[in-house]
């Protein structure tokens, strides 16, 4: 064993015994007992704003969410009265295309299972993969956010996302809604011209096969679905089924008009539930994406734009350019670990055009439309789940945003995690008050 060899061993090593000691904290048992949160700021997530609150809450669901000012209650019918005056509560966060839960350690290999081998996986279903025992959960569910669409990556069709809640022992527990789309990664329709680049001829050649594979793959769904039964179980086609009854969206991950434009016109014609998740060209073509009902899944408000011709703020207008074209969209971050900062790509768009409370909904309400999921989730409202924040100051700013409590279906969330554990650490080694 050389040299090499060694380091890396024991960089291993380290980094799983590091890992084995940093413990999650665990799951939160169903809470039998009734609950009265009384005075709180209450940001419903449709755009309604209640000042002086009353919200109960029992085995798990939303009794009623009243004005006090209109309401007088008797506390005395709750088990547990919560006094949050000055208080801001929030729905749950939803984090919409992340694989959260698929990945660990991005440098470490044998912590990421993001994707399958090969180009093309509808049978790949990230549910089955999800982990709740990562240690990236807790330091997101500490900013807010309490419900994932857990999303797998790669290839030209990358496999099916789940919607899971970030509190739960295993997979099953935590799955909300099993298989709910499936997605494709658009063929680049950019033609690049620069010394790096394949000739205009090959680059054209690489786009027209790529569409013909997905409309092939499509083609060969659709008949299989339609035959019913089958000799033999083909996994991929049937993964596809759900595009065509309508029980399952197609989820294409495109930026480009032209990618945007092709997607739109090979959905119609088969008659597929699209969304359109990335779309930072979504603004060039607001009329095609209302006319089709087709909604944006925006990835990150704080970035840089595409083309290096662009407005500088082009990505962090395009909320506000999609809210007065009247177009579905909703907010969301890149990657895992990242997802922390939801709250404030939301926050960074209120900056440039649209209101607090529409930046909530985009990432409330409007996800859980977009994700099947609105009669249980992404608002506070009666006979919901009782899925929801409470924050000293306002989530969307990162300098007041300071969640104290968080609750799943009734439950109340530890918030501890491995970075707060290690703060407290070192501020006690160096005598810091924290």
């Amino acid at each position: 064993m050389n040299n090499k060899i060694k380091i890396i061993f024991i960089l291993l090593t380290t980094i799983t015994i590091y890992v084995a000691k940093a413990q999650n904290p665990a799951p939160s048992a169903f809470n039998q007992k009734s609950m009265l949160l009384r005075g709180g700021i209450a940001h419903i997530g449709n755009g309604t704003v209640i000042e002086n609150s009353l919200i109960g809450i029992t085995k798990g669901k939303i009794d009623f969410v009243y004005d006090a000012t209109t309401v007088k209650l008797q506390p005395m019918n709750y088990d547990t009265v919560m006094e949050i005056y000055g208080k801001h509560l929030y729905p749950g966060l939803i984090g919409m295309n992340t694989n959260l839960g698929l990945s660990e350690i991005e440098a470490a290999r044998a912590t990421n299972d993001i994707y399958e081998t090969g180009n093309i996986n509808p049978s790949s279903r990230s549910a089955i993969a999800y982990n709740t025992d990562s240690k990236i959960i807790p330091t997101v569910r500490s900013n807010g956010i309490l419900i994932a669409q857990v999303v797998p990556s790669g290839g030209l069709v990358s496999g099916t996302s789940s919607v899971m809640q970030l509190d739960a022992w295993n997979w099953e527990d935590a799955v909300i809604k099993m298989d709910e789309g499936l997605h494709i990664n658009w063929p680049g329709m950019r033609i690049f011209k620069a010394w790096w680049a394949p000739t205009e001829e090959e680059q054209k050649d690489r786009m027209a096969k790529g569409l013909e594979n997905i409309k092939k793959l499509l083609r060969e769904s659709q008949s299989y679905c339609n035959e019913g039964a089958h000799q033999e179980s083909n996994l991929n086609l049937q993964a596809m089924c759900g595009l065509f009854n309508g029980t399952k969206k197609l989820y294409i991950h495109a930026n480009y008009v032209k990618e945007i434009v092709a997607a739109v016109n090979v959905c119609k014609e088969y008659k597929i539930k699209m969304v359109l998740v990335g779309g930072a060209d979504a603004w060039l073509i607001p009329q095609l994406l209302k006319e089709n009902n087709i909604p944006v899944i925006i990835e990150r408000t704080q970035t840089l734009p595409g083309r290096e011709d662009d407005d500088i703020e082009s990505s962090y207008r395009l909320p506000a350019m999609l809210q007065a074209a009247g177009v579905v969209y909703c907010i969301s971050d890149a990657g895992f670990w990242q997802q922390r900062n939801l709250p404030f790509q939301a926050g960074n768009a209120v900056s440039y055009g649209i209101t607090k409370e529409q930046a909530l909904e985009s990432i409330t309400l409007t996800p859980a439309k977009i994700l099947g999921i609105e009669e249980q989730a992404g608002s506070l409202e009666q006979n919901k789940d009782a899925t929801l924040i409470i924050s000293d100051g306002d989530i969307l700013d990162m300098k007041s945003n300071n969640i104290i409590a968080a609750y799943i279906n009734g439950r109340k969330i530890d918030l501890d995690n491995i970075q707060k554990q290690l703060y407290l650490k070192y501020c006690n080694k160096y005598g810091i008050k924290p």
